[in-house]
Formats: C-alpha cells, sequence, structure tokens
C-alpha cells in the first residue's frame, strides 16, 4: 500500500489556489514530474471528468488516466485511475488561514500489484520528495503572481 500525504501553506486566497490547483492545463507547470495533460471529457472540471495525463517517475514514462469522482470547487478534489499502471487515488484539499493564506494538501493512496508492489516502500519515499517539490512549486507560482 502506498499513502503518501503532504500539506504546505501558501500565502494566497482559497480560491485562487483550488482554481489554480485544481486546473488539469496547469499541472505540468507545477508537477515537476507529469509532461502533459490532456483533456478526454469537457471542460471544466467536475465530477466524472477524465484527464489523460503523461509523467515521469523513477526513470520510466507513465501514462494514466485520472476520473473526477469527487469535486467541491474550493475545498476538495478527489480523482482515481480510471486507466493506468496501478490503482492509485489523489486526494487535494483547500482550508483558508486567516484572510489571505491556503493549507493545501495533498494525498496519493494506491495499491501497486505484480512487479511494482516490491517497490511500494522505497515509491512512497519517493513519491513524498516529488510531493513536497511539486507544492513548494505551486507556492512559488501562486506567491509570485
Amino acid at each position: 500500500m502506498v499513502d503518501v500525504f503532504t500539506e504546505i501553506i501558501i500565502q494566497s486566497p482559497r480560491d485562487k489556489v483550488s482554481d489554480y490547483a485544481a486546473n488539469p492545463n496547469h499541472a505540468p507547470e507545477w508537477y515537476e514530474n507529469i509532461e502533459s495533460a490532456e483533456w478526454r471529457t469537457e471542460s471544466p472540471l467536475r465530477v466524472g471528468s477524465q484527464v489523460a495525463f503523461k509523467a515521469r517517475f523513477l526513470g520510466r514514462e507513465l501514462a494514466y488516466v485520472y476520473q473526477v469522482t469527487e469535486y467541491i470547487p474550493g475545498e476538495k478534489l478527489v480523482m482515481k485511475t480510471a486507466e493506468g499502471p496501478f490503482p492509485m487515488e489523489t486526494i487535494y484539499t483547500w482550508e483558508s488561514i486567516g484572510g489571505h493564506s491556503t493549507r493545501m494538501t495533498l494525498r496519493n493512496r494506491g495499491n501497486p500489484s505484480g512487479f511494482s508492489k516490491v517497490f511500494a516502500p522505497f515509491m512512497s519515499a519517493m513519491m513524498k520528495k516529488a510531493n513536497r517539490k511539486d507544492l513548494q512549486k505551486i507556492k512559488s507560482i501562486l506567491e509570485d503572481a
């Protein structure tokens, strides 16, 4: 089982942070490992939306499709892989802190199978490191904007 939780405080209003983070078009800008995001369904984002991502992780190219299973604009976004190398769920939450800051959380969890199962503990550590970098990147993008 892989279950990685990271969070960050961003000095920017919740609506601005959540609108940016929940937009798949921005993913390649702040996710170091994501190379592209392509809508499989019409935008805007809503429950049932599907987005195909191409990423590079641990030296491998990955292609997977996420489907939105829960979306409360400004508060929470839950996506699960509809297709891809192993079942994964990604959860974002946004919470206002004071007047102009936001606590953003990012959680990835899933069950690698087959050969990938052997690497689950290593994958967790690498994902946590990557997620921290990604949250630092979105923080710098939004605080400098």
